[in-house]
């Protein structure tokens, strides 16, 4: 997991081999999205605004569940 400067997102981490993208929010919660490519990882990482971009590119495209 990678420490980001959000004002919603704590850290986010990625696992290569179940295509996971790891997600925990300042409040704790930590939800995971599957299926999720490399380069689109890469592209939430670099990105200027951490929660626009995950809202816009990955709420409604990837499936996600609550795991903590």
């Amino acid at each position: 997991m990678t420490q980001v400067s959000s004002s919603n997102i704590d850290s986010i981490g990625y696992n290569e081999q179940e295509q996971g993208v790891y997600v925990r929010f300042l409040n704790g919660s930590l939800y995971v999205y599957k299926g999720v490519p490399e380069h689109e990882f890469q592209n939430l990482m670099e990105a200027p605004s951490h929660g626009s971009y995950l809202n816009r590119n990955f709420k409604n495209v990837y499936p996600y569940e609550r795991i903590e």
